[in-house]
């Protein structure tokens, strides 16, 4: 991929919207993708459309709920007139779009409403390469084709401190599992019922308790695992945060496609809980013995560096994961 791959990014549209995307917050991943793109001094990118193997269309779902949503309208249409007003641009102006009804064609969309975005255009959701944080096959995420972007929550445009320097591995951990969040979505309200303020080994809280000795990140550093459930969507900047804090995620979700699956054995850095089973959660990982345990760890180690973002981009984080995936899926398209 390193020696041939190449992305053309088609110029047209007009900042905020296209161009341009959020750095500093929960969907970070969206911008940050596209700034490394557009304006890094990465070898991916090509100015020749002809040269390319997948064309990016530069837009910021995030940036169209800023600047297009009417707040509490809960009305997505504008959102994808606005898709729809970029592809027919395209589609006019150039020759590729038309060529494999957007098969070789990618977005990026960190936001909740990436998925009704792309709906805009039927191809774009249905044949198109969709790099989406809302990876949930229940609505209309498709593995083969569509790629899971992992949320990173950058606050103020940065991983926080405490991340970028985890205990060594022999540091005790007094702490067997940790969550704090609000209580939203289906999954949560359970993990709550089950778990809030019941057990000193298990602890999870709807809000830190003002009086605790520990923040949110130093109880994930001082955790063994950290509980990962899905909010109203899927995806969780929880599971980002726990590989920085080589804290072992666990993963509490229905329907949510992994990110880096094809090539990441998730089952080596994580483990996957049935809600079915929460009401039995520590006795799920208490049954993990010691030396299963530093295996995890061990394996969260070893794949931090795939969901670091780096400036400018570095072999294997991130970035380059992300590229990777729509590579596997540009493999798999027949373009005859």
């Amino acid at each position: 991929m390193e020696k041939i791959f190449k992305v053309y990014v088609y110029p047209d549209g007009d900042l905020p919207i296209v161009h341009d995307g959020p750095c500093k917050d929960i969907y970070s991943i969206e911008g940050r993708f596209l700034h490394e793109l557009e304006y890094g001094v990465g070898r991916f990118r090509t100015n020749d459309p002809t040269a390319a193997h997948v064309y990016f269309l530069p837009f910021s779902v995030t940036w169209m709920v800023k600047y297009l949503y009417t707040p509490d309208s809960y009305d997505v249409t504008p959102l994808k007139h606005f898709v729809s007003d970029f592809v027919r641009v395209i589609s006019t102006k150039y020759p590729f779009w038309n060529k494999t009804r957007g098969a070789d064609h990618f977005m990026v969309a960190c936001h909740d409403w990436g998925p009704y975005a792309s709906d805009g255009n039927p191809y774009l959701y249905n044949t198109s390469i969709r790099v989406l944080c809302n990876a949930n096959t229940s609505e209309g995420f498709n593995p083969l084709k569509d790629v899971p972007l992992p949320e990173i929550h950058l606050h103020g445009g940065e991983v926080s401190p405490k991340l970028l320097s985890p205990p060594p591995d022999n540091a005790p951990r007094r702490y067997t599992a940790f969550f704090a969040g609000g209580m939203h979505g289906p999954i949560r309200p359970i993990l709550l019922h089950h778990w809030k303020n019941r057990d000193d080994d298990i602890r999870v809280y709807e809000y830190l308790p003002k009086d605790q000795d520990l923040d949110y990140y130093s109880f994930m550093l001082n955790s063994k695992f950290c509980l990962c459930p899905s909010g109203y969507e899927v995806a969780s900047p929880r599971i980002v945060e726990s590989i920085y804090a080589e804290c072992v995620p666990v993963i509490l979700s229905k329907n949510y496609t992994l990110p880096f699956s094809d090539v990441l054995r998730w089952e080596g850095f994580s483990v996957q809980v049935d809600v079915s089973d929460i009401p039995r959660l520590k006795e799920v990982l208490s049954a993990i013995s010691e030396r299963e345990y530093r295996k995890l760890k061990n394996g969260v180690t070893a794949v931090r560096r795939h969901f670091t973002l780096n400036q400018p981009a570095k072999r294997f984080d991130v970035f380059h994961m992300i590229l990777h995936s729509i590579w596997l899926r540009r493999l798999d398209i027949d373009l005859r």
